[in-house]
């Protein structure tokens, strides 16, 4: 698999960079940035961690304003950030021009409905494709990877995880939507995605995976009292009852005055990756 880079950034003594490339999985062009810490031109492979964004999001909104950069330096973190959807003048999307569903929401699900079924695959592409071509390009230590998102990345990421749990040392997110299956957003778009099956959205639901016998060793969850799509769309509590029955430890912190923006990620941004990092170093 061939990428074209796009721009390269010196950063905390590493490199961040963009790059483009043909997927096979959305059958468009896909962008995605890689944070290269310090030393990694040196040889030997270094552990990854992934960040999913959330609706509207391209790569380039945690890369612009999530400050990860001198953490990951300071920790040795390769970060990668790929694209929440597929794009392009002949990908469908939502008529109504709606945010939620569509272009910039693709909610990490391979689409089994048309018209959406044939470019709407990001579960293989950050599962399968996207993890190829970073050990094909970049000193990636494919056996120590992590991830995390935001919203829908992370629903995306607590999903993922939970139904890889080989494949990833450590899962966070940052006001996910945890139940998709009982809340608008994801109603709307696992209806749209996945038909009128609801025993297919269980699998990309963290709360039903979990009841339904998933596992995974901790979770760590942040998100603000002051998020105005707490209550509606987020609904924490459900994955707080769903671990305690499960016994899944799951450290659930409520952050007072914090909202949903970036400011919120960027704050406890070194808490995640610190907690990552701790799971990632060891052998």
């Amino acid at each position: 698999m061939t990428i074209e880079t796009v721009s390269t950034n010196q950063s905390y003594g590493g490199v961040q960079g963009v790059y483009r490339h043909a997927s096979r999985e959305t059958g468009t062009d896909m962008v995605f940035s890689v944070y290269l810490p310090p030393g990694a031109e040196r040889g030997g492979k270094l552990p990854v961690v992934w960040y999913l964004s959330g609706l509207t999001c391209t790569h380039a909104n945690v890369t612009e304003k999530g400050e990860f950069r001198r953490a990951c330096a300071e920790l040795g973190l390769i970060f990668v950030a790929p694209d929440t959807s597929p794009r392009g003048s002949d990908v469908p999307g939502d008529p109504a021009k709606a945010y939620d569903f569509g272009l910039g929401a693709g909610f990490y699900v391979d689409a089994t409905q048309q018209p959406f079924a044939r470019n709407y695959r990001m579960w293989s592409y950050v599962t399968e494709e996207l993890p190829e071509l970073l050990a094909e390009h970049f000193p990636a230590d494919m056996s120590r990877q992590s991830i995390l998102g935001h919203s829908m990345g992370g629903h995306g990421a607590l999903t993922i995880a939970l139904r890889r749990p080989q494949a990833y040392r450590a899962a966070s997110a940052f006001a996910p939507i945890v139940a998709p299956s009982q809340v608008p957003w994801g109603i709307k778009a696992l209806g749209g995605y996945l038909g009128d099956n609801r025993d297919a959205w269980r699998k990309h639901d963290a709360v039903a995976l979990i009841e339904d016998g998933a596992r995974f060793p901790d979770l760590l969850v942040d998100y603000g009292d002051a998020d105005p799509f707490l209550k509606e769309q987020l609904r924490p509590e459900l994955l707080a009852q769903a671990c305690s029955d499960a016994a899944i430890p799951l450290t659930l912190r409520r952050q007072p005055g914090y909202d949903h923006s970036y400011y919120f990620i960027s704050t406890f941004m070194d808490d995640h990756l610190r907690w990552h990092a701790a799971r990632l170093q060891s052998t």
